[in-house]
Formats: structure tokens, sequence, C-alpha cells
């Protein structure tokens, strides 16, 4: 095992289930938002450190409706994933092609929405992994707005740190706890490599249930 897994590693070696066993391991089984946030842009695997924003809908006119989302993107750094908690809202679009291109120039790897998002055919021809429980043609002002940034926020009852590392793939969205975050990262890890040559083993003829008893892996 290398002495530091960096972000890179993970992205290459770790999937989103491997991650969620190893914090069931240490106790902490409510880090996968049970939501269907589905990849929308092509792009099937997003790693990185949580931005947060809070959304709240609202139905009157504001001409200040951009002011925090457009702090939180210019404040991205380096591997931050825009995280959009709107409480699945589908009022009107969070995120777009432009905040998306903003966005990477800062840094930011990538978002997930918990809300709606548009100009899904262009943020698919830019690369630029997005995450969503819903699509919506309308803009956001006037409509929701980001009201904090840079805070503890929910989705699904699951809570998102600033900071936090989060894997989002085709199966799912996990959020690594700050508090456990190396030995959770390096569990996930091991269970990875430990995986492959089980499945190695199985391919060559082991029968599942003596690949269980030996190596307690399925």
């Amino acid at each position: 095992m290398p002495d530091t897994i960096t972000l890179d590693m993970i992205r290459e070696s770790i999937h989103s289930a491997a991650l969620a066993d190893a914090l069931d391991g240490l106790g902490f089984r409510h880090q996968s938002p049970r939501l269907p946030i589905q990849p929308v842009t092509g792009c099937s695997k997003l790693v990185g450190r949580c931005k947060t924003t809070l959304w709240l809908e609202f139905a009157y006119e504001d001409p200040d409706s951009y002011e925090i989302e457009l702090k939180a993107v210019d404040g991205c750094a380096p591997d931050d994933v825009m995280i959009c908690a709107a409480n699945g809202s589908v009022r009107a679009a969070v995120w777009g092609e432009l905040l998306s291109t903003a966005a990477r120039n800062a840094g930011c790897v990538g978002a997930i929405v918990d809300g709606a998002v548009r100009d899904v055919a262009q943020m698919t021809a830019m690369k630029f992994p997005v995450f969503s429980t819903g699509r919506s043609v309308y803009d956001a002002m006037h409509r929701i707005k980001a009201v904090d940034l840079d805070v503890d926020v929910d989705i699904a009852d699951v809570r998102v740190q600033p900071g936090s590392i989060v894997i989002a793939d085709i199966d799912g969205v996990v959020v690594v706890p700050k508090e456990v975050e190396e030995e959770a990262i390096r569990k996930a890890w091991n269970k990875v490599h430990d995986e492959n040559r089980v499945r190695d083993e199985i391919a060559g003829g082991m029968k599942a249930s003596e690949a269980w008893e030996r190596y307690g892996i399925l």
C-alpha cells in the first residue's frame, strides 16, 4: 500500500461501493444519499472535495438572485466539487454551462446537484462531470437561489461538510466524514485490491462459497 493515497489515485482505483463498504466497517452506515443522483453529462465518475452551497426556492423578484452562487463559483479551488443542496427542487435549474465553465476555470472538477440542471448538451460537450436529480429549462432568476456557501448541508439526511472527500459514480454518491477520512480511504483501497484478487480467483473457477470462506469478500 502506498504511504499516501492522492485524489488522482482515488479517481483511478476506488469506486463508490467499496468506499461505502469501508465506511460501513467504521460504523458510518449512512454516507450515501438514497436519491437517484445520476451522471447527466456522459462522465461516469467524479472525485474531489466538497464546495457546498445551500439553495432555497422563492417567489418574488430579486435582482441579487445570483449573488451567492457567483461567490461560490469564483471561490472554487483545484479539486473542488460544487455541491448544490436544493432539496430536489425542479422549480428552476441551479447549474448550467456558464457556471460549469467559470467553475472549471477556478479549478472545480465537477458538480453534484440535489435539484435541477440545464444546458446538458453543452456541459456534455465540455466533458464537465455533473450529477443531478433532475433537469429544468427554467433560469434560476426570481425562482431559486443560493442562500449560503461553505457551510454544512444535508442531502437526503446525509451531512456534507465543506472540504470532505466525495465520490460519485454510476452506483451513487458517497461522502467521507473528515474524522475518518484517512482510515476510510485506506480501507477502501485495500478492499478494491482484495476484490480484484477474488474476482480473478472466481474467474479461474473458484466457487463463490469457497471465495467467501477463504477471503471473506463477495
